[in-house]
């Protein structure tokens, strides 16, 4: 019985010493909370990750916003949140916000993003280069009809510069307010193509189980003299760790904390052994193994 007292003396111990005296978890690296925003369009991936890690540190807590892009930038640049998953890096103009106030910014590429092109599995198109993409944007004529996820997501602004285009023509593109939205009307209609984050595909997503069978994924090709103008590529764990495939972007955490608490600890922990394997796992390609750095936000 002694015995059985002291083991449970030393379990209550352990499990208050990273408890302050107000009973609130201690701030680290691995426990506490952690506001953070995440980019809808790689929000899975995000979500598998934090799933994860708080199964290795259970006194870690998130708390998550999960916006389009441009829904998101307003909190974290006036300083309400200061940690934001986006496939992209922040623009020098955005930097400002912080550089004014001096405080560092920290940027950790943890995995590369496929933006992919679907379409209904009953269409008799399966590829599309991507100068018909521009054309469609540019408000060329054309029998094709792009609907991306949101009207102020990140996939957009990826395309208004590819297109290099201020805003998109009147017809020809379409936007839903969610990536599996996109992903249901493909399914009914065969008139569109949707565009989306690659990590939306996952079977793991019960919208695109439900449709797999009713979606088929299309092949890219670049432009000519641009990697990847050979042949037409799918979005495959493969061709994006290669760097093959023509629409890819990085997946960054964002850590504006300014001390070494739970975002900077989580950011390190996304490009660890552990956090690469669930890249890997969910068919996106994984910081370590990639080539070469890639990212079209211009600066």
């Amino acid at each position: 019985m002694r015995n059985i007292l002291l083991l449970l003396l030393a379990l209550l111990t352990f499990s208050s010493c990273n408890r302050r005296k107000d009973n609130k978890v201690e701030e680290t690296r691995t426990s506490g909370t952690l506001k953070l925003l995440v980019d809808e369009t790689v929000g899975p991936i995000v979500q598998d990750e934090i799933d994860i890690f708080k199964l290795d540190y259970p006194q870690a807590t998130f708390i998550t916003t999960v916006k389009p892009e441009e829904k998101l930038l307003p909190t974290f640049l006036n300083d309400s949140v200061r940690v934001i998953i986006l496939p992209r890096m922040l623009t020098k103009k955005e930097e400002k916000y912080y550089n004014q106030r001096q405080i560092k910014i920290n940027t950790s590429r943890f995995a590369v993003d496929g933006i992919a092109l679907i379409t209904n599995a009953g269409n008799i198109d399966s590829t599309i280069n991507v100068k018909e993409i521009i054309d469609i944007l540019q408000g060329k004529d054309s029998d094709k009809k792009l609907v991306f996820d949101n009207a102020y997501s990140s996939t957009f602004k990826y395309f208004k510069q590819l297109a290099n285009i201020s805003q998109f023509p009147q017809k020809g593109v379409y936007s839903k307010n969610s990536s599996n939205e996109v992903i249901n009307l493909i399914a009914e209609d065969k008139s569109f193509i949707g565009i989306l984050g690659v990590n939306w595909l996952s079977e793991k997503n019960p919208v695109m189980l439900k449709n797999k069978d009713k979606i088929k994924t299309l092949g890219v090709k670049n432009i000519k003299g641009s990697l990847g103008d050979d042949q037409y590529y799918k979005p495959t764990r493969l061709n994006l760790t290669n760097g093959i495939y023509p629409l890819l972007r990085n997946i960054n955490i964002i850590d504006c904390e300014g001390r070494g608490g739970l975002g900077t600890g989580f950011a390190t922990w996304l490009r660890s052994q552990r956090g690469q394997l669930i890249v890997l796992k969910s068919e996106l390609a994984p910081h370590k193994l990639m080539p070469r750095e890639l990212n079209i936000t211009k600066k």
